[in-house]
This record gives C-alpha cells, structure tokens and sequence, in this order.
C-alpha cells in the first residue's frame, strides 16, 4: 500500500496551549481513514493540519512534518494555493456559498482552469454526478444553492471540493448537522469516494466510522493513542483508553 499522508512528530500550539503532541501516522492512499475521539482531543486541529488552515490562526505554532505524495508540505516555499486545491476540505455544517448550484462547482475551476466553457460545464456535470447530485440538480443548476435540503447542500459541497481534482478530500464532521436518511446517503457516497481520493474524516460518530472508515485513529488529549484498521482496533484494541472510549465509559 502506498502512503498519501506521512506524519512525522507533529506538535502543535495555540499560545501556550498544546493542542497536539508527537502525531506520528501514515494515512494509505484510497482508503477512508477516520478521526475519532472526545471532544477537544485535537481531531479537527490535525485535520486542518493536512492543508494548513491552521496557519489561519495567528496563535498557532507547528513542529514536525507532514509528507504528502513524499513532499513536506511545511517547508518555506510551499504553494499554499496549489496545497489547498490538491488537498479539499468539508466543513461540519452545509457551507454552499451565495451563488447558483452551477456557480458554487464553477468557483474552484474558474480560479484554477482556462478551459473553455463547454468543458467548464462538463466538469460540473462530472462533479455533481461524483456527489450523486446530478439527478437532483440538473434541471435547475441556476437556482440558488440555498433552496436545497441540508443533505444536498452537503453533496454540493463536496462536489464543490472535488471540481479541482484534488487527490485528498478532508471531512470534518460532515454528517453532523444532517437527519439519518441525509447522513446515510454521505455515508454511502463516502465510500464510494474513496476509489477516486483518499478520505480523512472527523467525526464523533463511533458507529459510523465503524461502518464506513478502512483505518481509525483514537486521538485523546491532543495524543495519537493508536491507529490502525477499523476492525482490529473496534474489536481488538490495544490500548485501554481506547477500549474504554469504545465502550462508552467516557467521551
């Protein structure tokens, strides 16, 4: 198997604060890797670690490195754009910006492409139909993209993020805000996802990383406790503190 993500002794401080401390992992390349812990163990932090929105943040101080396709991206000369198209992001709640269905998938391209509009609009219909969206959209894809249902606008936003053809997709959280059908349908369409990128995904959801995610990382107080496939570590974990959170002890 071919690594997508290599962490090498990551840290990481908000002031005084460490968030993360001594992250170590290897994400496999098209395989749905997911995050799971308690509230406040650093998932999202790390996720964003991936595309660097945490240098966002002012506060924020970051030792270690992070490889992606064998090339450090904390380097000094790294091409943040370029980083932040090849690696996309899904925020927890429903984002679709103020714009049209076709204009919120356009948004990407028109910043990255000077294809002619013809393939422009080929890229959308890929994009929507990668989503399962099309069918639901293409008859209307000039109305605005807050008159569909929070699943849908879900969808778009992932259609959104894979309309530049990234090779990572990001997920932090995505079926938070959504009912069971809508949070079933992402489900679905996630490990579908995953034979055309590599996934890493956020949730708080124990469940549901059990039924969708290949790899599991148990983060705890900012640490990496352990990591490894979904079913050896849901059913045979080796650490206790990840046993105990499985269990529903805490969390």
């Amino acid at each position: 198997m071919v690594n997508e993500i290599l962490v090498k002794d990551l840290n990481l401080w908000f002031g005084q604060k460490q968030v993360l401390k001594n992250i170590d992992m290897a994400i496999i390349r098209n395989q749905l890797t997911a995050i799971i812990g308690p509230s406040g163990c650093g998932k999202s932090t790390l996720l964003r670690c991936f595309n660097r929105m945490n240098d966002l943040i002012s506060e924020a101080k970051i030792t270690g490195n992070i490889f992606i396709d064998e090339k450090n991206i904390y380097v000094d000369n790294i091409d943040i754009y370029a980083l932040r198209m090849k690696v996309g992001m899904v925020f927890q709640k429903p984002n679709p910006f103020p714009k049209s269905i076709l204009d919120n998938v356009l948004f990407g391209l028109h910043i990255k492409s000077d294809k002619d509009k013809s393939e422009m609009l080929s890229k959308v219909e890929k994009s929507l139909k990668d989503a399962w969206l099309w069918d639901d959209v293409k008859d209307r894809l000039h109305r605005p993209a807050f008159e569909l249902s929070g699943g849908q606008q879900q969808r778009l936003c992932i259609a959104r993020a894979l309309a530049t053809d990234p090779e990572i997709i990001l997920l932090d959280e995505p079926t938070s805000a959504l009912d069971p059908q809508s949070t079933a349908k992402i489900e679905e369409l996630l490990v579908e996802l995953k034979n055309k990128v590599t996934i890493v995904h956020v949730t708080h959801n124990i469940a549901q990383a059990a039924r969708v995610a290949d790899y599991t990382a148990f983060m705890y107080l900012g640490e990496l406790i352990e990591f490894g496939p979904t079913d050896k570590l849901f059913t045979t974990p080796k650490d206790k503190r990840t046993e105990a959170y499985l269990t529903g002890k805490f969390g």
